[in-house]
């Protein structure tokens, strides 16, 4: 079976490159933030995904590893992929949309509650694209209450 690209595929190859990063931090209560950096290296992987391989730190200066794969499932009408992350145990699974102009695409999935790591809570992840060479990133859950809580934002600018 081959399937053909789509314009979602070719959506996604603006992802390729590579870019630098600084994410902020939102820890806990108290809205303390801490910051990370790093590089971030996309490339194609045949013409319906791309992967991606991030470089860095975690808040408080330990080194991380993550790779992400994105595609789109024309059946489902849905982007889907996964991320995984040297400090973590769990893989998380993406299924998600771009807006209607096609400038951020929200990836939802599920993993360990900030709460309780043997609970499950809701996840987002959103790319915000504001030129070819400047990207906004953003992770938030879904607290107790059903109310998105923003923990991590990040502005990424392509080095290549």
């Amino acid at each position: 079976m081959h399937m053909e690209s789509t314009p979602e595929h070719e959506w996604l190859k603006q992802l390729i490159g590579e870019w630098e990063y600084e994410h902020k931090w939102i820890t806990g209560e108290s809205d303390e933030t801490m910051t990370s950096k790093g590089r971030e290296v996309f490339r194609p992987f045949g013409d319906l995904w791309v992967i991606g391989e991030l470089t860095g730190t975690m808040p408080g200066g330990s080194e991380m590893t993550a790779l992400t794969t994105l595609g789109f499932d024309p059946v489902k009408g849905k982007f889907i992929g996964n991320w995984i992350g040297t400090p973590m145990t769990h893989m998380f699974i993406y299924e998600g949309e771009r807006n209607a102009d096609n400038t951020v695409l929200t990836l939802n999935c599920s993993g360990p509650s900030f709460e309780d790591v043997s609970e499950m809570a809701d996840y987002q992840d959103i790319m915000e694209f504001k030129s070819p060479e400047e990207r906004l990133f953003f992770s938030q859950y879904k607290d107790n209450e059903g109310n998105w809580q923003r923990f991590m934002e990040g502005v990424l600018r392509r080095t290549k």
